[in-house]
């Protein structure tokens, strides 16, 4: 497992992971941003409109109303990302982190508006009646040119919908199902099996109703589960009232700098923090991964323009609002940079050479830099020597990015007293029920749980991290089935869902038992392999989508002549 981890960390280093990545979908969302002239601001009360229905047609042609579209689009954004996407960005990157998420949305509203908009207007009629849409439709119907020469895309319609179908299991299954049972085995003491099984067969009924019964389900579910995460992150952030304003201080002062080393925390450079922040806020609202537009396809409308507006709404509610307030709940609690009794991840551990001290400037400039993938400390290779759960040698145990306190060996819930082999810092365990625990940081959905414990309801915080935890990941889980069936409808007909869903049910059952770090890592790989086509698509469309607005306006200001418009018609 950890050489299987290994692997895809070098694979998500060299795309999602990756500094080029990053400036890819920022480009993208500015360049739009200005082409279009900020529609993110002028077309934002125009969108709230359209999703109350105002504009709606007894002829428009679709399966969901607007609203339906939009929450079913929530449905597949608002998920792990918002609550333990946040933590695990301010975990790797420090407060900066949320500052480049919410940056990252901004920008992100214009890219949703546009990949909307032209996906919704080369939508298709699947074979079994139901309306079919999303990136590898337009990938396929529109016209491209680069330079004067025209360009014949279908291939990578193809790579799209594929990655689309990884992306399903890597974004919308493994990673939410894995931190719904770890946040109730944690909250409730339920086995993770359990909670694998019962979830899976709710999945199941829901899906298996295919797009109609997704939207009835979603269109209730989101506004509930917004809700009651509001009202348990505002009762956090006011008990701590006195580190409210610390907390935005936070998280400007060290923008451009980076995060010194404070408490358990060992500091992040900026880079970290930037490429974190940037990559956990595309992962939370998905902007330019081209997953919403499969959603939006779906909703009724007689042209493209007006969904793609309603669009624009969804890194808004996503990231700038749900977002920054678990950020705050994290940031004021001062959860961030504590250590805590938990058991350590095998991928997340490295045992070092030496004896290392928090206190001691010289160990955390080392220990910073390797956790900022500057250098390398000295790792320890060879036998632990371990009596009554002690380890014996003179050695330091780095676990989630600390250095970690209270160290026990335990073999079946009991101290253990023997040797492990340590291969370049990693230890081997040999068969047997082995796990090593201690004080460390946290990070991912333990973190945020244990930072809504630190207000008004005390230990019962925690109750409303894995309720909330549940309905926003498992209706992830439940939207994403769908952007995968359209994908494999585009590929192999809509003959092919019904297997897919069958492997997609067993996979979310799966993932329930699988190491956390590992399927965090997976997502980020299938988050590129699907936004890298999309974003180049777009980009080449940008006259295609510039026309279709201005027609919008213009048909707009024909029908509605009483009626102000944020758009100037020439």
């Amino acid at each position: 497992m950890q050489e299987l981890h290994e692997i895809l960390k070098l694979i998500d280093s060299q795309i999602g992971g990756s500094q080029w990545f990053i400036y890819l979908l920022l480009f993208t969302g500015v360049f739009f941003t200005f082409y279009l002239k900020f529609p993110q601001i002028r077309y934002f009360r125009h969108a709230l409109r359209i999703v109350k229905g105002k504009y709606d047609k007894k002829s428009d042609v679709g399966d969901t109303s607007h609203f339906q579209a939009l929450a079913t689009a929530l449905s597949g954004t608002v998920g792990t990302g918002n609550i333990a996407g946040v933590a695990l960005a301010i975990y790797l990157g420090g407060p900066a982190a949320l500052f480049w998420m919410l940056m990252t949305a901004a920008v992100g509203m214009t890219t949703k508006f546009v990949e909307v908009t032209i996906s919704h207007k080369y939508r298709e009629k699947a074979g079994d009646g139901t309306i079919a849409g999303g990136p590898m439709y337009y990938m396929k119907n529109a016209d491209f040119s680069l330079f004067g020469f025209k360009l014949n895309l279908k291939w990578m319609a193809v790579l799209f919908a594929i990655a689309t179908v990884f992306s399903s299991f890597g974004t919308g299954n493994l990673p939410q199902i894995n931190s719904i049972s770890n946040s109730v085995l944690m909250t409730f003491g339920v086995d993770k099996w359990i909670t694998g099984l019962v979830l899976s067969l709710l999945l199941a009924f829901v899906i298996i109703g295919g797009i109609r019964r997704i939207a009835k389900v979603t269109e209730k579910l989101v506004p509930a589960m917004a809700l009651i995460y509001f009202f348990g992150a505002i009762s956090v952030i006011l008990y701590n009232y006195e580190n409210i304003i610390p907390s935005f201080i936070a998280i400007f002062s060290d923008v451009f700098t980076g995060t010194a080393a404070t408490g358990g925390f060992l500091g992040a450079a900026f880079t970290y923090a930037f490429n974190r922040g940037v990559n956990r806020g595309l992962f939370s609202n998905e902007a330019g991964q081209g997953s919403a537009p499969i959603a939006h396809a779906a909703a009724k409308a007689h042209e493209p323009v007006s969904e793609g507006m309603v669009a624009i709404l969804e890194p808004f509610i996503d990231t700038i609002v749900i977002c920054t307030l678990t950020g705050l709940v994290l940031l004021s609690s001062g959860v961030w940079k504590e250590k805590y009794l938990n058991t350590f991840q095998n991928a997340d551990m490295k045992v070092l050479g030496r004896v290392y001290h928090d206190g001691n400037k010289e160990d955390v400039e080392e220990l910073f830099k390797y956790v900022n993938g500057e250098a390398s400390p000295q790792f320890f290779d060879g036998q632990l020597d371990i009596k009554e759960g002690k380890i014996i040698n003179n050695v330091s145990i780095l676990h989630a990015r600390s250095l970690a306190e209270d160290v026990r060996v335990l073999i079946n819930n009991k101290p253990f007293t023997g040797r492990l082999m340590v291969n370049d810092g990693d230890v081997v365990y040999p068969d047997g029920d082995f796990r090593i625990e201690g004080r460390s940081l946290l990070h991912s959905a333990p973190l945020t749980a244990t930072a809504f414990q630190k207000g008004f309801l005390g230990e019962y915080g925690k109750y409303i991290v894995s309720i909330g935890l549940l309905l926003f990941a498992f209706s992830t889980a439940i939207s994403w089935s769908y952007y995968g069936d359209r994908a494999m409808t585009f590929l192999f007909g809509s003959k092919s869902v019904m297997y897919y869903r069958i492997v997609y049910v067993v996979g979310f059952f799966l993932a329930a038992l699988i190491d956390t770090t590992i399927i965090w890592t997976l997502s980020g790989i299938t988050i590129a392999l699907m936004t890298l086509p999309n974003l180049v698509g777009i980009l080449l469309l940008r006259k295609d989508m510039k026309s279709t607005v201005k027609k919008y306006w213009k048909d707009f200001k024909e029908e509605y002549p009483d009626e102000k418009i944020p758009d100037k018609i020439e």
